[in-house]
């Protein structure tokens, strides 16, 4: 069967090509002991059986595409040092710094985790940001992200980790999903976004600003501006800028659920990064992040040169632009990790104060979000 051509995601669309059989490495027998959190509710309902083996289809235009780009985006990084003009490399940075804010402030933080409100103007922006990012439209993006919090490290999770390091870096792009992610997709409520004109009115027009957002106009004005050679454009400010990029988003989903320590809730995968979080523009404080995914910041604490996104948020929120910035209280912070925490962050909190909190949700809005947590909510810049 031909690929569809008539979906937004041209360069991620699913293919029925040879396929590739997984076998499943979680085949451990279901522990006695009565499930802790939702998060592990979910994983127990969703455990592999044993024996078990997945038929993935490899997407061949996805691996041909990842190929083409991470080859030539070493000659790019070459023709970055050795042929391209300093605008051409000021102008790179600009445009990838751009568009990663676009997926961490927007796709990621707004659309996705609801952690705070944007007003119209900045909507289109992160819209037109995340579109220069090109990972999927937003709708689709946040989808997708939504399953990973709600069914994290199951067969309906996009990216599972348990699959390795590179299935959840960029492996999962180059096969079809597993059918659960589909059918848990569908569960997921995307009304919110149904209902947002920015992200219908991106969604129907991506297979045409998309191109020219992401690759055509970067590589354009240098060309026009000062003069670049077009060959050097192409390769430096659309190629590498596009592909470093997309590296950056995806350490997120492999190397801080791999890597580093987990001071909220060290019974999931999702870890502390402070290489990634430097990477990924904040994305990388991701145990907080999986246990309180409707935070603003993505994280506890840190200065702004480790968590850019947060800035970027504080400078609309003062301009107004911003607003309702829901984060959480340092004693409901204390206790989680007084609770679950792996005792890299230091808390005193007695334990008669603790509560049980659902990992399983994917942000502010999930029905599943325990009312004790809703009430604990502190809310910044509220809009009357």
């Amino acid at each position: 069967m031909a690929p569809n051509l008539t979906t937004a995601s041209a360069l991620f669309l699913e293919t029925t090509q040879d396929s590739v059989v997984y076998q499943s490495k979680s085949q451990k027998s279901a522990s006695a002991a009565r499930p802790r959190s939702g998060l592990q509710k979910v994983q127990a309902e969703h455990k592999d059986e044993p024996g078990k083996q997945y038929n993935l289809k490899i997407r061949w235009r996805n691996v041909i595409a990842f190929l083409y780009l991470h080859v030539f985006t070493l000659y790019g990084i070459y023709l970055a040092f050795t042929a391209a003009k300093y605008q051409t490399n000021i102008w790179t940075t600009a445009v990838l710094i751009f568009a990663s804010i676009g997926v961490t402030a927007g796709a990621h933080r707004l659309w996705c985790h609801r952690s705070y409100k944007a007003k119209l103007p900045l909507r289109i922006l992160l819209c037109i940001m995340q579109t220069i990012a090109f990972q999927n439209h937003i709708y689709e993006w946040v989808r997708d992200h939504r399953v990973h919090h709600k069914f994290t490290d199951t067969d309906a999770d996009p990216h599972n980790s348990k699959r390795g390091f590179f299935f959840c870096h960029i492996g999962w792009l180059m096969v079809r999903k597993h059918p659960d992610v589909k059918i848990k997709g569908k569960t997921v409520d995307m009304s919110d976004l149904e209902s947002d004109p920015v992200v219908v009115w991106q969604r129907r027009t991506y297979l045409v600003t998309m191109p020219l957002l992401c690759f055509v106009l970067p590589a354009l004005v240098p060309v026009y501006f000062w003069n670049e050679d077009p060959w050097v454009s192409w390769y430096v400010a659309s190629v590498m800028r596009y592909t470093l990029q997309l590296n950056g988003t995806w350490l997120v989903n492999s190397a801080a659920h791999m890597w580093g320590y987990k001071p909220f809730d060290k019974d999931i995968s999702a870890v502390e990064n402070l290489t990634v979080a430097s990477l990924g523009f904040g994305e990388g404080w991701h145990n907080y992040h999986h246990v309180f995914p409707w935070d603003y910041k993505a994280a506890e604490l840190g200065p702004y040169r480790t968590n850019w996104t947060t800035g970027f948020i504080d400078f609309f929120s003062r301009i107004g632009w911003a607003y309702d910035l829901k984060t959480v209280s340092t004693e409901m912070i204390r206790r989680r990790a007084a609770r679950t925490g792996d005792g890299s962050r230091h808390s005193d909190a007695p334990l008669e104060d603790l509560h049980e909190t659902d990992n399983s949700i994917w942000g502010w809005g999930d029905k599943d979000m325990p009312e004790e947590d809703i009430k604990e909510v502190r809310i910044y810049n509220k809009c009357n």
